[in-house]
């Protein structure tokens, strides 16, 4: 009853923003922080295998992408993103950009359509994982785009949740944005305990196969 109260109240919003809530607000965590990271093989599109193994010693980032959620757009569009993979990999981060639509779905992209894209948007992570069957994606339940997962030189989560805490698809609202990704970094990479290891993430579901 509580439940169907709080749908009729968000009913009242826009129905991008309705459908964010609803999916992060679906599930528990599922990816633990402070446990081990799911290892993890992949192709990226330059045709390139990445494992996490092979980062083990180096802090790394998993961001989940569909360029053609508003949510993710607007980090791209105002150039946030871009600017987050620039600072955080000139210090050592590997970035990984994940996608995991599915053939067919919304944000699916080709490996020669996703360089354009990179290309053409300016992005600079260390790679983009390629995940059409989603393996990746489930490997870490991923469920919204974007969806952040900070991993630490031991192989530990950090941080697995939304990127800031303003959860609508306004770029307007990235100034004052408290950014989780960044406070995760500074904080560890200083020797302190991360402020805040866990959020619910925001965004637009991810696209895996129906």
């Amino acid at each position: 009853m509580v439940w169907n109260s709080q749908l009729s109240r968000l009913s009242r919003l826009a129905p991008s923003f309705l459908l964010a809530i609803v999916v992060s607000a679906a599930g528990a965590q599922a990816v633990r922080v402070g446990a081990a990271a799911p290892g993890f093989t992949g192709t990226d599109s330059n045709g390139k295998t990445e494992s996490l193994d092979q980062f083990k010693g180096k802090y790394v980032v998993l961001e989940w992408h569909n360029q053609g959620c508003p949510y993710t757009a607007k980090h791209y569009v105002s150039g946030n993103m871009q600017a987050l993979q620039k600072e955080w990999t000139a210090k050592g981060v590997v970035w990984f950009t994940v996608i995991s639509s599915a053939p067919g779905q919304q944000g699916y992209m080709t490996a020669s359509q996703e360089n354009a894209y990179v290309k053409k948007i300016g992005a600079a992570p260390t790679g983009v994982l390629l995940d059409p069957q989603g393996k990746i994606g489930h490997l870490y339940d991923a469920k919204t785009t974007p969806q952040m997962v900070v991993i630490d030189p031991a192989g530990k989560v950090i941080y697995d949740g939304a990127i800031d805490d303003k959860p609508t698809p306004d770029a307007s609202d990235i100034k004052g944005a408290k950014n989780y990704v960044n406070d995760a970094l500074t904080a560890a990479m200083s020797g302190k305990p991360v402020p805040t290891p866990y959020t619910r993430p925001y965004g637009c579901s991810v696209k895996y196969a129906e």
